[in-house]
């Protein structure tokens, strides 16, 4: 699986976390789900950003191209 890119996250002083994807603002964490997401997010941050947002890639994307209600 590849790795997801442009994903970047601010932690603001009142505790919130801004998760952005190419500059665009996909997700606000606060209270205990941005502390969460901050312990995990040391690991693998674009992929662990990915996750948290929901947009990373299921392996299934070209399976789906093929099936005959998405043909063109």
């Amino acid at each position: 699986m590849g790795e997801a890119q442009g994903f970047g996250y601010v932690e603001r002083a009142d505790g919130a976390v801004v998760i952005t994807h190419h500059g665009r603002v996909v997700s606000t964490l606060r209270g205990g789900r941005a502390a969460e997401f901050l312990d995990e997010v040391d690991d693998d941050p674009q992929l662990v950003m990915a996750r948290w947002t929901g947009n990373y890639r299921r392996g299934n994307e070209r399976t789906a191209r093929q099936h005959p209600r998405n043909r063109g």
